[in-house]
Formats: C-alpha cells, structure tokens, sequence
C-alpha cells in the first residue's frame, strides 16, 4: 500500500523528478498527489506538469495577508488527504497544526544544527560552508516545527568538503545525497520505522 505524499516546493524542483523516479522504479512506496508552490514562475510547475501531479499556488502573490496565507494552505493540503507533508525547497514557515504532528517533514542541505535557520536555503549555506570550510557537509532530513530548521532528525548523510569546492560543487555533490537520503526518510515515516512522539524521533525497528 503506496502512502498519500503532498510536496511542497519554491524552486526548480529536482526532488519532485527524483521522488516520481524512486516510485516508478518500485523503490518507493508512495503516490505523490500534489504540490504546492509559494510563486510562480518556477521549475517545479513544469516538472509536476510533465509528471501529471496537480499543483496549485499559495504564497504573497495569492494571499498577501499571513493569516490568510496560512489558513489557505492548512485547507489546500488538507484537501489532498496526504499522509505525508514533504518539504523540499519550500523556503516559507508552513503552519503545522497539531493534526499533522509527525506528518511533515522538509530536507535540508547541510548536516544541522549547522548552517540552519531563517536566511539559510541553496546556495546561501553552500557560500556559507564555503566560507568556513569544514571537513565535512552534508544533508539532513527532519520532522518540521514552527522553527526554521528545526525539529527531531530522521536521517543524515555527510559529504566530504574539498579544498578547491565554490558553492556550485559542493551543492551538486549535497544534492547527489539528498536524492538517496529523501526518499529513505520518506519510506521510513510512511511505513511506521520512525515517528514523531513527544517532539523526539523514535524508531520502531522490531
């Protein structure tokens, strides 16, 4: 039985191709039955388009005001019955209702705590950790809060940082993980291996 997964983009939209891509090769169980943008023009309509994935708008241009803005996009998603919220380059706070504890979670690319929070999205944390230049980056899954980045860790997968690396060939070699690391999350929440209980990750691997 294949889990409802609603995703959630503001970019060009490689992990919505990905994901499709994992489900047809049978290695994911899931159907991806919408998405839902914060602006257009973007590259994740065209994709949704090719792959037949209804998609509606929500963001400033929609909905100016907050409130309404937040309360469109509970009831747009809600309408979709997901069993899955996914984020992947959504760059806005989502309204997480209790309802949906558990239920949503966004990708991230670097290995949190480290270069997360407001201001931290693409290529501005790659800059950052190039300008830092640790041994090491990465990407992290996480079940989403109401705080930038936030939230109890699912999976994680460190790259290696090269001294020669600029922000472009460190994200190519950050988003070659997230390919392998957002549909494993997704597999593990949709089919009970890890849940959200009490605001921490808790596995049930018996």
């Amino acid at each position: 039985m294949s889990g409802r997964v609603v995703v959630l983009a503001s970019g060009g939209g490689r992990s919505l191709d990905n994901l499709q891509q994992h489900i047809d090769d049978g290695r994911l169980a899931a159907e991806l039955v919408g998405l839902v943008v914060s602006r257009q023009p973007l590259g994740v309509i065209e994709r949704a388009e090719r792959l037949g994935i209804p998609w509606q708008e929500i963001g400033r241009s929609t909905h100016p005001q907050v409130a309404d803005r937040d309360r469109a996009l509970v009831g747009v998603i809600d309408a979709m019955n997901p069993d899955l919220i996914v984020m992947a380059g959504w760059l806005a706070l989502l309204p997480i209702p209790a309802k949906w504890s558990g239920k949503v979670i966004n990708i991230h690319p670097a290995l949190l705590p480290a270069y997360g929070g407001k201001g931290y999205w693409g290529h501005h944390v790659h800059e950052a950790v190039c300008a830092d230049a640790p041994e090491i980056s990465g990407c992290s899954v996480h079940f989403a809060s109401l705080e930038y980045d936030q939230g109890a860790l699912i999976v994680q997968e460190a790259v290696p940082f090269a001294a020669e690396d600029d922000a472009e060939s460190l994200g190519a070699r950050v988003f070659a993980a997230e390919k392998r690391v957002l549909p494993e999350a997704i597999a593990h929440v949709l089919s009970g291996r890890v849940s959200l209980v009490e605001g921490q990750t808790e596995w049930n691997i018996g």
